[in-house]
């Protein structure tokens, strides 16, 4: 069986959730894969082409994978202007080639579709192959990244899909809720992260001389810069240690104890971890991040590391799970930091979540 998947992210970008799927798709079925790249569904920001870097040099974000024989990668052209009125239909003439590709992808052999992102596009090829098995994996609140005509349009869109398609998957509890009124056709797949790609059980020791509290991942809107000052703050004898780009500068003066450093490959990243004491996830609680299943604690937990979190999320239901220690501007933070610091986690408890979290499993009980 063959799988056209449009893809919420480019196939050169960091491997997240959609590699992650159409790999196991791949194992599962054997058959080929026309990887969809996104074009722009919101109207031109600059954040959209550049990161900012805390020492205020702009630098541009660039990426390189290679893809395996069974996948294909399909780059629509098209126009930053898909919110405005009309747009769609001129978006639509510079579709025609990419249309006739999935078109003749689809027919030669039994296929299903998968959508990671509402679009006009991905409207287009359900119109197309109605009869076609569909699938959308709502991974994140959409609608909630963008504002103004870009939101009430990606809504709107978001609608016409989960109408159309024949599934839909989730990965959070918030997104379930969004989608109540598709019941028949919904699933929950929580994200989950990549085992393969982890040091064994047995080599997750820390080597850091002094406590690291450790966060990998974008410094976006969502990151919550006062609560992060204030953990630095109160555990003075600490290193808080945040890597990742960054997009939202910090609010003042950096403390001494928060070290920053650049975006990485997520094989260094991983060798950074292994250094945390804690595995950090300080987010605001916004639309944005209320339906976010973070892969990060599957990441950290997976090696063995506590976690602080704020609850925000799929997170706010994990409270009083072992090793998760959820936080707000209330919380009495050295003495959470204490209490993570001296939760330990087996081996044996390792090698358990790393068997229930992969995304083989993940998938494998979704799908």
């Amino acid at each position: 069986m063959r799988l056209v998947y449009l893809s919420p992210v480019s196939w050169d970008s960091f491997a997240q959730r959609p590699h992650k799927f159409v790999e196991w798709f791949h194992a599962r079925f054997g058959g080929e894969v026309l990887w969809v790249d996104p074009y722009p569904t919101r109207l031109p920001e600059l954040a959209d082409y550049r990161r900012v870097k805390p020492g205020g040099r702009v630098i541009k974000l660039a990426a390189k994978r290679s893809n395996p024989d069974w996948l294909s990668i399909l780059r629509p052209r098209s126009l930053p202007i898909e919110p405005l009125p009309g747009a769609s239909a001129l978006n639509r003439l510079l579709w025609n080639d990419a249309l006739l590709t999935i078109d003749r992808f689809v027919e030669q052999e039994e296929c299903q579709l998968g959508i990671g992102k509402p679009s006009e596009l991905a409207i287009q090829v359900l119109v197309r192959h109605p009869v076609v098995p569909s699938l959308y994996d709502a991974m994140d609140d959409f609608p909630a990244f963008y504002s103004g005509l870009s939101r009430v349009s990606m809504g709107r869109r978001e609608q016409e899909i989960a109408a159309r398609v024949t599934r839909i998957s989730v990965s959070s509890t918030a997104s379930a809720d969004r989608f109540a009124a598709y019941h028949s056709k919904l699933t929950i797949a929580r994200n989950a992260c990549a085992v393969e790609a982890l040091p064994p059980p047995h080599a997750t020791t820390k080597s850091s001389e002094i406590p690291v509290l450790g966060y990998v991942g974008t410094i976006g809107e969502w990151f919550d810069w006062l609560l992060a000052f204030d953990l630095a703050e109160t555990n003075p004898s600490m290193c808080i240690r945040l890597i990742g780009p960054t997009y939202t500068l910090p609010p003042g003066p950096v403390p001494r104890n928060i070290e920053l450093l650049p975006t990485c490959d997520h094989a260094t990243a991983m060798k950074f971890m292994q250094e945390f004491s804690v595995g950090l996830i300080p987010f605001k609680r916004t639309d944005l991040t209320a339906s976010v299943d973070p892969i990060k604690y599957y990441e950290y937990r997976a090696l063995g590391l506590s976690v602080i979190s704020t609850r925000f999320g799929e997170m706010a239901l994990r409270d009083g799970q072992t090793g998760v220690f959820l936080m707000d501007r209330h919380s009495h933070l050295a003495c959470l930091v204490r209490a993570a610091l001296a939760c330990k986690c087996e081996i044996d408890e390792i090698r358990e979540f790393r068997i229930a979290n992969s995304w083989e499993a993940r998938f494998d009980a979704s799908f």
